[in-house]
């Protein structure tokens, strides 16, 4: 298994998965968020890439001090195989390899499987609140 960054050609794939497994919202491009990981040079996205098909991902990027992991996805069939964790060690690898201290992401609530997955590797809560506030026209 190889893990590259995703190519624009593979854009489509990467987000016909993050359809599958539920991590698109309607409010969010996920067209133009992978388009802008792969033209920032403080983000990508990571790939593996099995038969020309695109069956993991992690969107990965920083401030120079945060890291932040986005669009973790693995194929429905390969999940359970450990290609999930195999993406989240590549995606904090990339950041360590930048000299980033810290890594984040954030998960839904309601989401409790993927907490515990992301308890197993090590992640714990922050006991932050995270706001935001919507800054182009879909406000």
């Amino acid at each position: 298994m190889q893990i590259s960054q995703l190519t624009a050609q593979q854009i489509k794939q990467a987000v016909a998965l993050w359809e599958a497994t539920g991590l698109t919202r309607p409010w969010n491009d996920p067209y133009a968020d992978a388009q802008r990981a792969l033209d920032t040079p403080t983000s990508t996205v990571l790939a593996v890439i099995e038969e020309d098909k695109v069956v993991a991902t992690a969107m990965v990027g920083h401030d120079g001090h945060r890291g932040w992991l986005y669009y973790v996805a693995v194929d429905p069939l390969k999940q359970g195989t450990g290609l999930g964790s195999t993406m989240v060690q590549a995606a904090t690898s990339w950041l360590v390899d930048r000299g980033v201290p810290k890594v984040q992401l954030m998960v839904r609530n309601e989401n409790a499987a993927v907490l515990n997955f992301y308890e197993r590797l090590g992640f714990v809560d922050q006991n932050v609140v995270v706001l935001g506030k919507r800054l182009d026209a879909s406000t």
